[in-house]
């Protein structure tokens, strides 16, 4: 392990971001890890995309700075953060319904022989590594209009690793997916850390975080509330934080309302559990 191991990959420092005379961003600061899972949740409109869309380029702030590795960047769009080494994937990727999966992959960044033809041996071939790297059983040659959205939202994984970049920023991966589709979508992303990438995730859905986020992020108003080890907190304490109440308070009408959601909650982990180490037993 080299010292850099443990020199942050990511950090916003007192970052804040305004649309007119909204605050949208309120001195965020923010560490994102090498080799681990972040995730950050919080009720709509607490900041949680416009945090996301920031660190992709989308939006520049108002105040405040970005460290890549300890040094100030400026990310003025998609592009420079791409060249950082910074990859994005948002809800409800777009495909060419009619083109197969390799050809996807590599839409609008077609790989070119000698001679300036499209070489699609040579993207078959990376793009059938990319898919051996989440151990899926996506075929590439498969057209994408056959595959099931938790496949889909793969295939927007692996896109994002043909430029084998350090930090991937998804928005909502397993949002409207089943819990099989959830399951495998959440296995390639504890495998993304175990291929030395790092992950930031929005989630909305508290057992999907806890099945494999290593630190939980909870925002509220454009302001980050709490930083959690997963290891370390309750599905309690991050509802109370969302709520914008202390952990000993009740965000609903009373205690046991509270508990059962909870309860809900810790089964639903459960479940994804199961089915995440079936979708791992299936896949070797």
């Amino acid at each position: 392990m080299t010292g850099n191991d443990h020199q942050p990959l990511l950090e916003t420092v007192d970052v804040s971001l305004r649309f007119g005379f909204i605050e949208a961003l309120k001195n965020v600061n923010l560490t994102i890890n090498r080799r681990e899972v972040l995730a950050v949740v919080g009720d709509n409109g607490a900041g949680k995309s416009t945090l996301v869309k920031t660190l992709a380029g989308f939006y520049q702030p108002n105040d405040g700075q970005l460290l890549w590795k300890s040094e100030p960047v400026s990310i003025s769009n998609i592009r420079e953060a791409n060249e950082l080494g910074i990859a994005s994937v948002f809800q409800d990727p777009e495909f060419c319904e009619n083109l197969d999966v390799a050809s996807n992959l590599f839409l609008g960044k077609e790989k070119r022989s000698t001679f300036r033809r499209r070489d699609d041996e040579g993207m078959y071939r990376e793009a059938k590594a990319v898919l051996r790297t989440l151990s899926s059983v996506i075929r590439i040659g498969q057209p994408i209009a056959s595959l099931s959205k938790g496949q889909r939202q793969t295939v927007s994984i692996a896109r994002t690793l043909l430029s084998d970049p350090e930090l991937i920023l998804l928005d909502e991966p397993t949002a409207s997916l089943s819990v099989m589709q959830t399951a495998e979508v959440l296995s390639y992303i504890k495998r993304l850390r175990s291929e030395n990438h790092s992950v930031l995730m929005i989630c909305h859905d508290l057992p999907d975080v806890f099945a494999v986020a290593d630190r939980i992020i909870v925002m509220r108003q454009g302001r980050i509330k709490g930083v959690h080890y997963t290891k370390e907190t309750s599905y309690e304490q991050i509802i109370a934080e969302i709520a914008g109440v202390n952990a000993s308070g009740q965000p609903f009408e009373d205690e046991r309302q509270t508990q059962i959601v909870v309860n809900n909650m810790i089964a639903q982990h459960h479940l994804i559990d199961r089915s995440m180490k079936r979708n791992l037993y299936e896949t070797q």
